[in-house]
Parts: structure tokens; sequence; C-alpha cells
């Protein structure tokens, strides 16, 4: 059974919640965001192969040509919401310092939300 990527979100917000000793606050809210962006990445680009003949490569070129594929679909607000994720997940993933965490998990969670709703 192929895994259902919206899981990924279901534990982001599990991670939002959660302040273990056996890891900071900062770590699960990072970790949050990620898994965010991949639960609505994922699901969107599978939601696309199989309804709109998206042909993924399997390459990391595939984040980018997502949002590419929506916008010519003249679905711009998914290509947005799935840009600022990617942002947010970037930053949580590289930066040594991110500001506001709070917010970019709120955030990162209403837009994948958004987006799974949009493409049921």
């Amino acid at each position: 059974m192929a895994f259902d990527w919206k899981e990924y979100l279901d534990l982001a917000r599990f991670l939002q919640g959660q302040i273990e000793i056996n890891y900071s606050q900062e770590s699960a809210y990072r970790s949050a965001v990620s898994r965010a962006y991949y639960a609505a990445f994922c699901h969107s680009r599978n939601y696309a192969r199989t309804f709109e003949n998206f042909v993924p490569s399997g390459r990391p070129k595939d984040h980018t040509d997502i949002r590419g594929h929506f916008r010519n679909k003249g679905r711009p607000g998914i290509a947005s919401e799935l840009d600022d994720l990617r942002t947010w997940r970037n930053s949580c993933d590289y930066d040594d310092t991110v500001g506001d965490l709070p917010q970019k998990i709120k955030s990162a969670i209403e837009n994948a939300q958004d987006i799974i709703d949009k493409l049921k």
C-alpha cells in the first residue's frame, strides 16, 4: 500500500504540541514545518500525476516543476502556497537561526491543509 503523505501533516501537528526532554521545542518546530511541506508537496505531486498528467522526474527539479504545473493549470494559489512552504522548509532545514518559528509552523500547517483540501 502506498504511503499516505497526508500523515506527515498529522505528524507536523503532533510535533507542534510536543516539548520533550529528549529534543528541543525548536527542533520539533523545525521538523514540523518540514513535514508540513512534504505532506503538501507529495500529495500535490501525486494528485497532479494521477489526475492532470504531471510526469515527475524523481529529481529535485520536481519541487519547482510542480509549482509551474499548477500555475499553468490556472491554480496559482496552490503554486504560491507550495512556494511559501518550500521557503519556510528550506529555512528550517538549513539556516542556523530561524525567526518566529511558532508563526511559521502555524502558517505551514494551514497552507498544507489548504492545499490538501483543494486537491481532494
